[in-house]
């Protein structure tokens, strides 16, 4: 994409269809005017009174205790500089969205207009009887150490400049690590750091606290090193400055065990790094461009560990990792600050998370076989869905246990129970489904690429690195359009229709006709059909001129899913094509079934379309809780679709004991586990969250997740198609671009998936 492609996709992406990334929503009902009498006056002097008696009550009748303000005054932001207040707000509302849906902490961002030390911190002290805690950010050094320092001391809610603190909380989790792997001592090594601002100092502060030695690091500003002869260096530099003769950053790091970047690109050169000490720690965390390129570095030597702040490396730096779960502790036990005891218990979580087993769901985000502690695995990932239940509580422990929590818990079962909850309303899928995409990105036939939206996904999935588009369609319109949206990429274009495609229709419609002679199809209607692109394309994937096919946003569904059963065999073992869609729901992604293909399934059938359903859901990381729907509940009804959906269970009891499957079951008793327990505690679904659901018939699946879709606003993914032989899937008629570029991201891994099934059983 160029540049000016890019400016204006961000540009739109914050201005439509709503302008900003944030929105305050009711918690509460307001539909009657007994509901607003409760909201406002006059059933609001209640609560105001009893917050009067007693100012903790606060806590309990506001949202004071789980709101976080984002602060800033503009003067540091991103790679930008000062910028201002008002040019920072897309940052700090960027900020608030990633505390809800990490860790569903609600925020206000606040952007002052003053550069006054004074000024910031008096304008802060007066707003936080508003907020639960204070997050600073992008406040240019040294002014926002001055303003932490004394808003921690004059606050009694947690303050953190996530810019210093952040970095150097994951950072110091990726040490420990480095550490052991490296077989050496905190006190024993010398380190060099390029950098001497907010975070580099932040860093050095705790890696102070894990054992290294001021006197052994040598840090470095733009100038030069820092010494105890500078006089410009301010009082947090100069506990840094060494009582030495300056040297170059190339003879400081001669022997050095650890580099730390905080700098610029591109400064050390492979040189450099073959001069320090053995199994030599890089953390190289200058963005976009690292101190020194990952690939460059590993290919300089193979005993390196190595971290950056890129998404595209091992070990990254991210500092999402941290500070939502850190201000998650800290507001559910009501800590007054964020201390350094707090900081270490998250470093010290995050670095025993890294040696755990990892969850399949995260070994699927990455494309990994399997994550193990290791070289390129010293920090855990951000989509680790185990981020909020060991760093949010060993931050609230360390709370109480330093003596900063006015809340103490007492019940962590029930508290880890709690967050969970609340990571059902963060549903990271998507990502994980686009992340699994790009580590091994397939050829994606795009059949109806003439039209403007279908081009303007397969422009996305190109640029964003999810597959290498085949754009079939009306060659003269499809150049247009590109021209139009600026896709310039250099992109297969294919026209079935064209003369110069007379070879390969020829050749397609011969082998289509040898499968289908016998059945109706002459070698002329072959070739006819070939003609269309569908069949086209479906031959394509076929004959292995590419990976995978997404077509359907113009037509019915009916008549494009024909060629597709036509012309690709059913996989190996299936015995039947059906559809699952992804919802994702406020409690997780929900997998519905059939939502497309199967009219009236035979008890056989659902059988079969829950066990694939599984193994989609398993594909994806989730393990399937499935409940099979129907208008009653365990033999209420003799009704014949009650007694199919209940046959079909006990089918799969019987044949597939280990399936964590039930029913028949109606949906809301399915969907609430409370119910659930209470009226059938016998049910192999009670205590569990159904994550799965098997409907009786198409018209009862299709008509839920498009009303699902529709009246909640839920997102949906799919029909992603099951038991079909090749990676073909279908949009529904009028798909949006992003549901195109999320069922473009399901072909590849499909891909993906029967690439690795075909090569284990060659193998």
């Amino acid at each position: 994409m160029d540049k000016n492609s890019k400016r204006r996709e961000a540009l739109l992406y914050h201005a439509k269809p709503t302008p900003g990334k944030i929105q305050v929503v009711p918690t509460k009902k307001y539909a009657t005017q007994r509901d607003l009498s409760l909201a406002y006056s006059p059933g609001v002097a209640e609560p105001c009174l009893e917050i009067a008696k007693d100012i903790n009550n606060v806590y309990k009748y506001t949202a004071k205790g789980n709101l976080v303000a984002v602060i800033t005054n503009g003067t540091a932001v991103l790679g930008l500089g000062d910028i201002g207040p008002e040019a920072s707000k897309p940052v700090m509302e960027g900020k608030g969205l990633l505390f809800k849906i990490f860790a569903d902490i609600d925020v206000f961002d606040i952007e002052i207009g003053t550069k006054d030390i004074e000024e910031f911190i008096q304008t802060v002290k007066n707003i936080a009887p508003t907020f639960g805690g204070i997050n600073l950010e992008d406040i240019k050094a040294p002014e926002s150490f001055e303003i932490e320092r004394r808003l921690v001391e004059e606050l009694n809610i947690p303050v953190m400049h996530d810019d210093q603190h952040g970095t150097a909380i994951i950072s110091s989790a990726a040490l420990i690590n480095a550490l052991e792997l490296a077989g050496k001592k905190a006190e024993d090594v010398k380190m060099v750091v390029s950098g001497a601002g907010s975070a580099a100092i932040a860093c050095a502060d705790l890696y102070v606290l894990l054992g290294v030695k001021t006197e052994n690091i040598l840090m470095f500003n733009s100038k030069g090193m820092l010494t105890k002869n500078n006089p410009a260096l301010s009082q947090m530099q100069l506990k840094y400055a060494q009582d030495i003769p300056s040297m170059s950053l190339e003879e400081a790091l001669t022997g050095a065990d650890i580099f730390l970047g905080l700098s610029t690109g591109d400064i050390m050169s492979p040189q450099m790094l073959l001069a320090m000490a053995d199994n030599p720690i890089v953390f190289a965390m200058a963005n976009p461009d690292p101190e020194i390129d990952y690939n460059l570095a590993i290919a300089t030597r193979k005993d390196v560990i190595m971290a950056t702040g890129r998404s595209d490396h091992p070990n990254q730096v991210n500092n999402v990792l941290g500070f939502p779960y850190i201000f998650r502790g800290a507001l559910d036990v009501r800590a007054t600050k964020i201390n350094e005891a707090m900081k270490m218990a998250a470093v010290r979580a995050l670095a025993l998370l890294a040696k755990e087993s990892v969850p399949e769901q995260v070994n699927v985000a990455y494309g990994a076989t399997k994550l193990t502690f290791g070289r390129d695995y010293i920090i855990p990932k951000p989509f680790d869905p185990r981020l909020i239940t060991i760093v949010a509580p060993a931050v609230a422990k360390a709370a109480m246990d330093s003596g900063v929590a006015l809340y103490p818990i007492t019940d962590w079962k029930k508290y880890e129970e709690e967050l969970l909850d609340r990571l059902g309303n963060d549903n990271k899928m998507v990502r994980l489904i686009t992340n699994r995409a790009k580590m091994d990105p397939k050829t994606i036939v795009f059949a109806e690429a003439d039209h403007l939206d279908v081009l303007k996904a397969a422009q996305i999935v190109f640029e964003e690195g999810i597959g290498h588009p085949i754009l079939l369609g009306n060659k003269e319109i499809i150049l247009e359009l590109k021209a139009e949206i600026g896709f310039d990429a250099l992109v297969p274009i294919i026209d079935p229709k064209e003369k110069e495609e007379e070879a390969r229709r020829n050749r397609f419609a011969t082998t289509y006709w040898q499968t289908r002679k016998r059945r109706g199809i002459s070698l002329l209607d072959a070739q006819k059909l070939m003609r269309e692109r569908n069949y086209f394309a479906a031959m394509m994937v076929n004959e292995s001129e590419a990976d995978a096919l997404v077509t359907g946003h113009s037509r019915s569904y009916p008549s494009v899913v024909k060629p597709m059963l036509q012309l690709i065999d059913k996989a190996a073992g299936a015995s039947i094509v059906a559809t699952t869609n992804i919802m994702m729901t406020a409690r997780g992604p929900m997998f519905l079934s059939d939502t497309a293909i199967n009219i009236n399934p035979t008890v056989d059938d659902l059988a079969k379309i829950a066990i694939m359903t599984a193994k989609t859901a398993r594909m994806f990381g989730v393990e399937p809780v499935i409940a099979m729907i129907s208008f009653s509940n365990f033999g209420s009804s003799t009704n014949a679709s009650a007694a199919k959906v209940r046959d079909a269970v006990a089918y799969l009891h019987e044949h597939h004991p280990d399936m964590v499957i039930d029913g028949e079951i109606q949906a809301d008793f399915a969907l609430n586990p409370e119910m659930l327990k209470a009226k059938f505690p016998f049910s192999k679904l009670a205590g569990k969250k159904v994550n799965t659901l098997i409907f009786p018939n198409l018209e009862s699946a299709n008509i839920t997740y498009k009303l699902l879709k529709e009246l909640n606003k839920v997102d949906s993914i799919g029909p992603i198609m099951l038991g079909m032989g090749k990676p073909v899937h279908i949009f529904q008629l009028g798909a949006s671009v992003e549901e195109m570029v999320n069922m473009a991201a399901i072909a590849v891994i499909d891909a993906q998936e029967k690439e690795k099934r075909k090569n284990n059983t060659i193998t």
